[in-house]
């Protein structure tokens, strides 16, 4: 029996993609649809919510369990 505990936080999760030592993406869900207005017209782009790796959410899957 391991007594080992896990911090939920997304660096431990599953979903998370780290990029950099400071932050990465959570991919647990799609990525989130943006639409803006430039100087030429009207953009859209999608992007995966950008967290810490201190970060945590109700999604927390440990990604030791995967």
């Amino acid at each position: 029996m391991s007594t080992q505990t896990t911090t939920k936080a997304c660096a431990n999760c599953a979903h998370w993609d780290e990029k950099e030592a400071a932050y990465g993406e959570c991919r647990r869900h799609a990525p989130q649809n943006f639409v803006f207005e430039v100087e030429d017209g009207i953009r859209f782009e999608s992007h995966f919510p950008t967290t810490t790796g201190s970060d945590w959410c109700g999604d927390f899957t440990n990604k030791e369990s995967k």
